[in-house]
């Protein structure tokens, strides 16, 4: 699965909700699951689920931007994959 489609996903399932909340409601729910990352990673919560949560929250919010982040990430990283898998 791609990032893409996880944001398209995100998108049909979410949007009309964000939209609803704004991006302002919205992006103040992205920064509460950071804050809850935080505290998972200091123990007190998943990892796992917190990233997930997070991730799902920034998608929201790219959306309501009409940002790709797929493109975008590719815009600024893109390099990362021209080293020919050096780590």
């Amino acid at each position: 699965m791609e990032l893409r489609e996880i944001q398209k996903a995100i998108r049909r399932e979410y949007f009309d909700r964000d939209s609803r909340r704004g991006l302002d409601g919205t992006f103040r729910w992205f920064v509460e699951e950071i804050g809850e990352l935080a505290k998972a990673i200091r123990g007190e919560g998943s990892v796992e689920e917190e990233i997930a949560d997070a991730l799902a929250w920034l998608l929201s919010v790219a959306n309501l931007l009409n940002v790709d982040v797929e493109d975008a990430f590719l815009k600024k990283y893109g390099f990362l994959f021209t080293r020919g898998g050096e780590e």
